[in-house]
């Protein structure tokens, strides 16, 4: 029997196939000691949401029951528990799979540099990403900052290919008799019962990924391309939190739609959500050079953009209460089920950019606490991107208006009564602008706006043209 003992630290890879750091501590039948440490004391500000933290007990509590109850729990800085393992374990190895936001970097760089020195051998595989930061330049050796070359050229062109899948070992030999938390101690799970409709809209941990990832496959691939633009429908993958924790890699996903036969009604969508994985990429590249994303404009004019501040539109957005229908329904569908359609993302992110004209970093840090998916990359990027002052940037005079996207993309007014029950029984014509209906109608269905549903808290057109001036001073003052 192999005596060597090797500490797997699981992170944002909570899954036993094609997990490099698993596969390669257990060679040999090596005895393994799998670990999670919540290390919120690094993570400072950037520590979970409430929403993602009930996701990861859920996760985790799968993860551990596909380890045999073998998954230990510590709490606290992982700097210092992890040494601390090693001395009372007599481990000789500590294998992990690599995480890109800057604490996660600084962290672990600092933990390898202190086991190394110890003589611990330390090895960090990627898990994560299909083209790692590091390898992907441009020819100048500088990082992309637009999304097409990066992943054209940068990527596909050349980039390594992404590496080939893992299979787990048959059999996993743990370490036992260790002391550590139980996962209730960990504290996941939200004191007030709000996360009713989430617990029954998902189910988190590998078989989930791999069931939500297989329905795609069978349902939704085919229209991907433009079904993807309507909220209404069920033609988007929604793994989004599935890979931020880890619990399928991107690499599963993007060797199983590859695999696909590619008829002709099919080759668009399936390149059209490759190239979405690639935007995935491409956020993580840009957090992985530019550190400060989460909260300094990457275009520094906006540091002169007059924000305004008023908390109480901030409120009407925050409880799906703008009085436009569209932005309220993915508001309320957040709040409700800890994930909003991507359509809907960019509408309600430019509405509170544009026409309220408040802080995109309000947005961001509301999206980080009550999306299940909150993705520090992503998320920031994505910021960014909607208010015009990050890397290939939506152009400043890309307004969406709220009303021309509802009738586009929701024709029938079905997201809407989804998510808005009291306009449920509005005429389709009126669903996406109920302030136009006639008063016999509203009668008839028994809403009284202002009181029922609110009036619109901004006028469209006046807030298009203050954001646009607002936009056109940045420039004049270059």
């Amino acid at each position: 029997m192999n005596n060597t003992l090797n500490i797997v630290w699981f992170r944002q890879d909570l899954r036993l196939e094609d997990n490099p750091a698993l596969t390669k501590a257990a060679e040999n039948y090596a005895r393994i000691l799998p670990i999670y440490i919540l290390d919120d004391e690094n993570a400072e500000s950037w520590s979970m949401g409430e929403a993602s933290r009930w996701w990861l007990h859920k996760s985790l509590e799968s993860l551990n029951k596909s380890l045999d109850e073998n998954l230990h729990f510590f709490i606290g800085k992982a700097d210092e528990i992890i040494p601390d393992l090693i001395e009372k374990t007599k481990a000789t190895g500590v294998y992990w799979n690599r995480c890109y936001e800057p604490w996660r970097i600084n962290r672990d760089k600092k933990i390898k540099t202190a086991l190394l020195n110890n003589n611990i051998k330390v090895r960090s595989f990627n898990g994560s990403l299909l083209f790692e930061p590091p390898n992907i330049k441009k020819q100048d050796d500088t990082p992309y900052k637009v999304f097409t070359p990066f992943y054209k050229k940068g990527c596909l062109e050349n980039g390594p290919l992404p590496r080939d899948l893992l299979v787990c070992p048959s059999k996993l030999i743990f370490e036992k008799n260790i002391e550590s938390k139980k996962l209730s101690e960990l504290k996941l799970l939200p004191l007030i019962n709000w996360h009713h409709n989430i617990e029954n809209t998902w189910s988190p941990g590998e078989k989930g990924a791999q069931h939500r990832l297989n329905n795609f496959l069978k349902t939704g691939i085919k229209n991907y391309k433009i079904g993807r633009n309507r909220p209404d429908k069920e033609f988007i993958s929604r793994l989004s939190a599935h890979l931020h924790f880890g619990e399928l890699s991107p690499h599963q996903a993007w060797f199983r739609v590859k695999e696909l036969r590619q008829s002709s009604d099919t080759k668009d969508s399936i390149e059209h959500f490759l190239s979405e994985l690639g935007w995935r990429e491409f956020s993580n590249n840009l957090l992985y050079y530019w550190q400060n994303l989460p909260e300094i404009n990457l275009q520094k004019k906006f540091d002169r953009f007059p924000w305004l501040d008023n908390p109480k539109s901030l409120e009407c957005w925050q409880r799906g209460m703008t009085g436009y229908p569209i932005v309220d329904a993915g508001m309320r569908q957040l709040w409700k089920t800890g994930y909003m359609h991507n359509r809907v993302r960019m509408v309600t992110g430019s509405f509170l950019v544009k026409n309220l004209m408040l802080d995109w970093r309000h947005g961001e840090r509301w999206f980080w606490d009550t999306l299940l998916d909150a993705d520090l990359a992503n998320n920031s990027a994505s910021w960014q991107w909607i208010a015009g002052c990050g890397a290939d940037a939506a152009p400043y005079f890309r307004i969406f208006n709220p009303i021309i996207q509802g009738e586009k993309f929701d024709p029938n007014g079905d997201y809407v009564r989804e998510y808005i029950p009291e306009l449920s029984q509005i005429p389709t014509k009126f669903i996406h602008k109920p302030w136009e209906a006639p008063e016999d109608i509203l009668l008839q269905v028994g809403i009284i706006l202002d009181k029922d549903y609110p009036l619109p808290i901004v006028d469209l057109k006046l807030s298009r043209e203050r954001a646009l001036s607002a936009f056109k001073g940045l420039s004049e003052n270059n």
